[in-house]
C-alpha cells in the first residue's frame, strides 16, 4: 500500500528537517521545498496528499500559493506559520487553506490534524465505490455520476457525501458532520454545513426540495438513504391505457381497463377524478 505523501513548504531549514524526521517516523513519505515556484512544479508532478505550508516564503508568499494550489486541485493545505494575527488567519483560510497552525506548535496536535485530513481526503481502504439507482460514487478517483452523467463535486461536497454514505441508513448529527468537514477544533456555525448540504442536493437530487438520498433528521442532522428499486413495467416504453365503459347492467358501476386489467368503480369515484 502506498504511503501518504506530505509536501513541506517552509523556508526554515531546521524546521523542515524536524518535520521530515517526525513525519517519516510516523509512516509518511515526505517531499520538501523552500520556494513557491519549485513547490508548484512538485505538486503537478508528484501529487502529494497533503501540504504543510508556511506563509513567509521568498518570492511567492503563502497566501498566493494557497490561491494557486486551490485553483488547480483540492489537496488539503495546513498553514504552519509564526503569524498570529487574526487577519492573517482569515486571509489564509479565504485563500484556500483548510487549517491554520501557529508556531511553536504541539507535535502531537499537528500529527492529529494531519491524520484527520488524510482520513477525509484519501480513498477509503474498505469502500472503493458505491452504487445504487441513479447514483454512482468512485471514492478512489473522486468521481460521481448521477443518472449516468458525470457530476463535479467540490472537495467538501464530496467529503460530505462520502461521510454520509459510509454511515448510510443512520442519522448523523450536525456537529459530527461539521467536525468531520472542518476539523474538531474549528469554530463555526452549523449554517456553513447547511450551505454544503444544499449545494450537494442540487447536484445529486432530482428534486432538491424533496431529497431522496440526503434526508433531513429534524433536530438531529442528516441521513443518507439509498432508494429502493422500483418495480419495472413489463411493457417498458409504453404507457398504460385507460378505457371507460358505461353499463346499465352494472348498477351504476363503470368498467375500467387499466393496462389490460378490468375494474369496476362507481360513477362518483370517476367523476371525482
Amino acid at each position: 500500500m502506498r504511503l501518504p505523501t506530505i509536501l513541506i513548504l517552509d523556508n526554515e531549514r531546521q524546521l523542515r528537517r524536524m518535520l521530515r524526521v517526525t513525519l517519516v517516523t510516523h509512516g509518511y513519505d515526505v517531499i520538501k521545498s523552500q520556494s513557491g515556484a519549485n513547490a508548484l512544479k512538485m505538486i503537478r508532478t508528484m501529487r502529494p496528499d497533503l501540504i504543510l505550508l508556511d506563509i513567509n516564503l521568498p518570492g511567492l508568499d503563502g497566501i498566493d500559493m494557497c490561491r494557486q494550489i486551490r485553483s488547480s486541485c483540492d489537496i488539503p493545505i495546513i498553514v504552519v506559520t509564526a503569524r498570529t494575527a487574526q487577519r492573517d488567519k482569515i486571509l489564509a483560510l479565504d485563500a484556500g487553506a483548510d487549517d491554520y497552525v501557529v508556531k511553536p506548535f504541539d507535535w502531537e496536535e499537528l500529527l492529529a490534524r494531519i491524520r484527520a485530513f488524510l482520513r477525509r481526503y484519501l480513498p477509503s481502504e474498505t469502500m472503493s465505490s458505491f452504487a445504487c439507482r441513479d447514483l454512482t460514487v468512485d471514492f478512489e478517483y473522486r468521481q460521481v455520476t448521477v443518472h449516468s452523467r458525470p457530476v463535479h463535486l467540490g472537495r467538501k461536497e464530496f467529503d460530505l457525501l462520502r461521510y454520509l454514505i459510509a454511515r448510510k441508513g443512520r442519522p448523523v448529527s450536525h456537529w459530527e458532520l461539521f467536525h468531520a468537514l472542518w476539523g474538531p477544533r474549528r469554530n463555526g456555525h452549523v449554517e456553513n454545513l447547511r450551505v454544503v448540504i444544499n449545494q450537494l442536493r442540487k447536484k445529486i437530487e432530482i428534486d432538491p426540495a424533496h431529497p431522496r438520498f440526503i434526508q433531513t433528521e429534524p433536530a438531529v442532522g442528516y441521513r443518507f438513504q439509498a432508494p429502493t428499486e422500483e418495480p419495472k413495467n413489463t411493457q417498458e416504453g409504453t404507457q398504460e391505457s385507460i378505457f371507460h365503459e358505461s353499463s346499465s347492467d352494472n348498477g351504476g358501476l363503470q368498467l375500467i381497463r387499466v393496462g389490460g386489467v378490468e375494474r369496476h368503480l362507481p360513477d362518483a369515484a370517476l367523476q371525482a377524478q
